[in-house]
């Protein structure tokens, strides 16, 4: 079936996530044109970008959000690609959704400090939220292939980063430059911080609960290396299934791209036997939640809802950066966000006023515990 090219707007367009999705637009011109594009700061990629794909409408983070409004409504969108990395990318969600216009988000943010509004507006503008996690995208895709309603549980996989291996006590001396050394994703310095302390992980436990209205103790998370299966759910009767492809962004992109079609494409098919020795083996470990503790705090933050989740998520930030410019010891990530998580945080969040005022608050906090 022959469709009209689909209009996509990129938020992030320098960013991995817009890389990758201008990437599917160049091998599938036929299929999408980029109708628009913004980056944070990067003028000349930016410019350069844009000149590549003949796009008329582009914008920096200095333009703002009535430029996004401004961008939007100049190009009209079927999709926007959201990659804008951090909280910054989190009100970008919120116009591109008043806008009615379906929103594939990259952009963790949006989920963990605001879902239960973002999916209010996205029912209210008749528009959809379409997860471009690799771990999401697959859940997303496996509740649609087994039907939600014979779902029970939920297995989120995960690399086990870099200190996987690594004894407890060596774990205490991990420098910033151990756990830039990501085995399987190769991302911004905060992310693979998050990835080295499962800090990342939480966050997709988070995010998993939000998105799926699962509960905490129907997610499992499991340590998967190799990072070809991305994600697994369980059905009622004991059995599960699983999404295998190789690590690579583009794919869940994609998926997001063509929703609720799924179409032929230019990546390479996955084959389980196409390595340089002709085998492949997938192994499977429990998390060590003693050692990384970021990760059972994600679930307690999951579970007690309310501002939780906003919390954990700006303590995080404060102190992976805190790790990053080398002025406190990996552990004391996880001290960090415990130590401010301990606080009272039940307040109902009632609208975008009240997640800034919980972050703000919460980051206020863990600056202090530094």
């Amino acid at each position: 079936m022959h469709m009209s090219s689909k209009k996509v707007l990129v938020l992030g367009a320098t960013g991995s996530i817009g890389t990758s999705t201008l990437d599917i637009i160049r091998n599938q011109r036929d299929r999408f044109v980029c109708c628009g594009m913004q980056a944070n700061s990067k003028k000349n990629a930016l410019s350069e970008r844009a000149a590549e794909f003949h796009c008329p409408f582009t914008l920096t983070a200095e333009d703002g959000l009535d430029g996004i409004r401004r961008l939007l409504d100049e190009t009209k969108p079927d999709i926007v690609v959201n990659g804008i990395a951090g909280s910054a990318g989190l009100l970008p969600s919120k116009i591109v959704l008043e806008a009615g216009v379906d929103l594939a988000l990259a952009n963790k943010e949006t989920i963990v400090m605001a879902a239960p509004l973002m999916f209010a507006l996205a029912k209210e503008n008749n528009c959809k939220i379409l997860p471009v996690d690799s771990e999401h995208s697959a859940i997303f895709t496996l509740l649609n292939q087994c039907g939600r309603d014979n779902v029970e549980s939920l297995v989120i996989t995960a690399s086990g980063g870099p200190f996987r291996t690594w004894t407890t006590e060596k774990i205490k001396t991990a420098t910033i430059h151990d756990a830039l050394k990501h085995p399987t994703w190769n991302m911004g310095k905060k992310i693979t911080v998050d990835s080295a302390t499962l800090g990342n992980k939480g966050l997709e436990v988070i995010e998993a609960r939000r998105l799926f209205d699962f509960s905490t103790d129907a997610i499992q998370v499991v340590v998967h290396p190799q990072s070809i299966i991305h994600s697994l759910v369980r059905t009622k009767d004991g059995i599960v299934y699983g999404q295998f492809s190789e690590p690579d962004m583009k794919h869940p992109i994609i998926q997001a791209l063509d929703f609720p079609f799924v179409n032929s494409d230019f990546m390479k098919p996955f084959d389980l036997t196409d390595t340089a020795d002709g085998q492949r083996t997938l192994t499977f470990e429990k998390p060590r939640y003693d050692d990384f503790p970021l990760l059972r705090l994600a679930f307690e933050a999951a579970k007690k809802d309310a501002a939780y989740p906003i919390v954990f998520n700006a303590a995080n930030e404060i102190a992976a950066w805190a790790f990053i410019d080398e002025k406190i010891g990996f552990t004391d990530i996880a001290d960090i966000v415990g130590g401010v998580m301990k606080n009272d945080w039940s307040d109902e969040i009632r609208d975008m006023k009240d997640v800034f005022a919980a972050d703000t608050e919460a980051r206020k906090q863990a600056r202090a515990l530094l």
